[in-house]
């Protein structure tokens, strides 16, 4: 049963899921409604299974709506009814003669003792769902995962790493689009990952790896997509869950998620608060073939606190039994304080010339607004559905720091003493509508969204004169920056099946509109001059792409099928890729944009396969990608030296003509017994660059892979053990190769107060060994680093779920597991 119930959702984006009739042209209805038998309460994702008495071979199926309801559409002839879902016990009728359109109303269900126990490792089994277009993960389960943000929950899932600075890629490749309940959202952050270190982890129902998205979702994206599912209860009555964690270096914080179920209204929050101290190192050992020195070797230690409530409040008032209205506001105060020190020592043949110390103290407070209105309208129990999404969201960090820079050796002098005041502002709007009509077996979409978003970076730099003691504004690097991206699409798509085939097939139109514009003291000219860039830095770009894809399964059994999909993707430069202002973190080595950068725009095929066994469960993919205009960040010259002469290095981002990737993924999921779990998964990719820039060819071949294993161990008295551990191989581009990085991360569980509560230990790198080391090396100078970003991590939670048992937890998730754009409707957040 578990098997069918497993097939019948992947193939939910289709109307219906009965064969077509062969000997008459209008099919037989089988309608009726699934409810607990204690509580009356509708029971989504009951499966309805309708196998022929004359050809026991011949199975079809359905599965229940978010109110209980399913229709099942069938030729006439004598079938086996049978209804099922996880924990309860099965109801049958047997050689039912179906000529006309029947209803078999009420069914009401109990739940099955024998199978209670055994509803955690059901639960197990059922971690990753397999649909047209999507991998879909239940992270729920995962230990490690308490007491931590949600970026630390991404780097557990399969085919997904974070690497030590925050950085999100999809196998292998960072430019992923990250989605909050299918939808851009100021909860992920405004093209940042930062956000995702701040929210907790155990607000995230499940995880969308979409490899090969459908036309519903943005174009955005070449790697992919990334859709977080938050906790949203559908259970009638209050329940809910806190969780507090206290951890070292200090981390502490609470988080309290509810719920209040009624007939006409849903009401739901998460509010959360936290306390994090992130310390980390780096060490720079540059060479250089020109300049006052040839090498220069710094020291950096960061002091990162960070300090930040989150608060999310949503209803959702039902109109009428099909239609309802969802309202959401979301807010997240910051205040983060970052302390870094950098020793600086300067040598020429190998003697110590030079030293200095420098000391950056930055202050950021930051206020992140977002509300939302979401209307859905079930027209009927088919699958006729419109739904429309309103979304806006601001968010506004000031960020002040002051920079000072004293000499050691050869004198004890002050070199520079910089206040840095930047006030960055960012709002978005978002307005979309989708419509859905079946059509028999077959489904048809369309819809439209318009994004809208603007941020405006207000810099200024003021430097200390030490012959008038005052501070002065430095003209030259002091502007204001105002970033637009307009983004409006539209999609149709269509659906069907083909005896064992399966087809989802869209075609979606985009217009991208960019603007950038720089105001500052100087002239467009002068202050191309000054940057030591000759583009424009003020622009107004547009363009216009279509954008198809193709999803194919074939269905080799129940538990088997291959799938092939393709779709063409666009890479937007964000904000601060296009912003021609240096960065101040080194003075020595910068970051500066590029307004010369377009969109890259890749074309990817994906082939996969599945396979189910009693304990097992196998699934892989190969793939290619051809992208051209592909993004590469290269470090260059910059013809200038600081005051004490020592070169400056610029890192940039340019347009190199194409990028090739192959790759290959497998991930294993099994349960050989009810105490032992093991997952494994394992991605390699190979990927060729050429391009050149300034002369400079920076075309590349490179291969890496990455490893994951975990295990999950039920030791005596009921205590649950977790492993993960994480191996990213050695990598290179065409100036840098960076070494493999290794990383365990461990937690033990146990379940306390009949259930109600658990309390956690875990320990996020276990070996204290996630650390990047890299080799750069250009015509002249070459660079060795090291980079952490954040030390071993120890943290010991404490969860209570009241009205709400462990065992009841685990049947909701199923239920909210939900079909292929459950999570695009549902409109709040929570």
């Amino acid at each position: 049963m578990r098997k069918l119930f497993l097939t019948i959702l992947s193939l939910t984006t289709l109307a219906t899921f009965a064969q077509r009739p062969t000997t008459q042209t209008k099919p037989i209805k089988i309608t009726g409604t699934v409810v607990d038998k204690d509580s009356g309460q509708p029971l989504e994702f009951a499966t309805l299974v309708v196998q022929s008495v004359d050809d026991p071979s011949k199975v079809d199926g359905g599965i229940t709506d978010f109110d209980g309801n399913f229709t099942v559409n069938v030729p006439a002839g004598n079938y086996n009814l049978k209804v099922e879902y996880i924990s309860y016990k099965s109801f049958t009728l047997n050689n039912q003669n179906l000529t006309s359109d029947k209803d078999l109303g009420k069914i009401a269900l109990t739940l099955d003792a024998t199978q209670l126990e055994a509803v955690e490792v059901v639960g197990e089994r059922t971690t990753v769902e397999v649909r047209l277009d999507k991998k879909i993960y239940n992270v729920g389960k995962d230990l490690t995962n308490s007491g931590a943000t949600i970026s630390d929950a991404l780097n557990n899932i399969p085919s997904v790493d974070v690497d030590v600075e925050g950085a999100i890629s999809l196998r292998g490749n960072e430019n992923v689009r990250i989605l909050i309940n299918g939808k851009p959202s100021a909860l992920a952050g405004f093209g940042s990952t930062d956000a995702l270190r701040q929210l907790p982890a155990d607000a995230i129902e499940k995880v969308e790896v979409i490899t090969s998205p459908s036309a519903r979702y943005d174009a955005e994206g070449t790697a992919g997509i990334l859709n977080i599912v938050l906790k949203k209860e559908k259970v009638l009555g209050f329940n809910g869950s806190v969780n507090a964690f206290v951890g070292d270096p200090a981390n502490a914080g609470v988080t309290f998620n509810g719920n209040l179920r009624t007939k006409k209204f849903n009401l739901f929050t998460t509010l959360g608060y936290r306390y994090r101290d992130a310390p980390g190192n780096a060490i720079f050992d540059n060479t250089y073939t020109s300049g006052s020195f040839d090498r220069v070797f710094e020291d950096r230690t960061y002091n990162r606190l960070d300090k930040n409530l989150n608060a999310n409040l949503g209803i959702e008032y039902f109109l009428t039994e099909n239609s309802s209205i969802t309202a959401a506001g979301f807010y997240r105060r910051s205040d983060e304080n970052d302390l870094t020190e950098n020793s600086n020592q300067r040598f020429n043949d190998g003697s110590v010339t030079s030293e200095t110390f420098r000391e950056e103290d930055q202050n950021e407070d930051g206020d992140t607004y977002q509300v939302s209105l979401n209307y859905v309208n079930n027209f009927n129990d088919d699958g006729h559905k419109l739904t429309a999404d309103f979304q806006y969201s601001k968010n506004n960090q000031i960020q002040t720091s002051v920079i000072e820079e004293n000499q050691n050796i050869p004198t004890n002098e002050l070199i520079a003493l910089e206040n840095v005041f930047e006030d960055e502002e960012e709002r978005e709007y978002l307005i979309q509508a989708d419509y859905v009509l079946p059509m028999g077996e077959a489904q048809f979409e369309a819809g439209f969204r318009s994004t809208l978003e603007q941020s405006i970076t207000d810099y200024q730099l003021d430097s200390l004169d030490q012959a008038s003691g005052n501070f002065v504004t430095n003209e030259n690097l002091t502007n204001k920056f105002t970033y637009d991206e307009n983004v409006h699409a539209a999609y149709v798509q269509y659906g069907n099946k083909y005896g064992k085939f399966s087809v989802l097939a869209g075609l979606r139109l985009e217009n991208t509109i960019l603007k950038g514009k720089v105001e500052s003291e100087f002239d467009p000219e002068a202050l191309q001059e000054e940057l030591g860039i000759d583009v424009d830095v003020n622009f107004d770009k547009d363009y216009l792409g279509l954008f198809p894809t193709v999803n194919l399964v074939y269905e080799i059994s129940e538990t088997e099928n291959f799938s092939i999909g393709y779709n063409r993707r666009i890479n937007r430069p964000r904000g601060w890729f296009i912003n021609p202002f240096p960065s101040r973190s080194s003075r020595t080595n910068i970051f500066q944009g590029n307004p010369d950068l377009d969109p890259a725009y890749s074309n990817a095929f994906d082939i996969g396969y599945l396979k189910r066994w009693k304990k097992l469960t196998l699934t892989s993919s190969v793939y290619y990608q051809k992208e051209t205009n592909s993004f590469e960040r290269v470090q260059e010259e910059t013809g200038q030296t600081t005051t004490d002469g020592i070169e400056i290095v610029r890192s940039i981002p340019i347009n190199l003509s194409t990028q090739n990737r192959y790759g290959a993924e497998a991930s294993v999921l099994y349960n050989p017994t009810k105490w032992l779990r093991l997952t494994s998964s394992f991605n390699y990719f190979k990927f060729s660059t050429e391009g050149f820039f300034n002369g400079v060819d920076y075309g590349t071949d490179n291969s890496s892979y990455f490893a994951r294993l975990g295990s999950k161990i039920t030791l005596p008295a009921d205590i649950n053990w977790q492993t993960n551990a994480f191996y990213f191989g050695p990598r290179a581009n065409a100036q840098t190769e960076t070494k493999g990085i290794t990383s365990i991360n461990l937690a033990f569980s146990k379940d306390i107060f009949k259930d109600n509560a658990t309390v956690s230990l875990n320990v996020s790198d276990l070996l204290n060994s996630r650390r990047r080391k890299s080799f750069t090396e250009t015509e002249f100078f070459t660079s060795r680093s090291e980079f952490q970003w954040r030390q071993r991590q120890v943290t010991l939670s404490f969860l209570y779920r009241f009205n709400q048992s462990k065992n009841d937890r685990q049947r909701n998730g199923n239920r909210n597991g939900g079909g292929d754009d459950d999570y695009e409707f549902e409109g709040g957040q929570s």
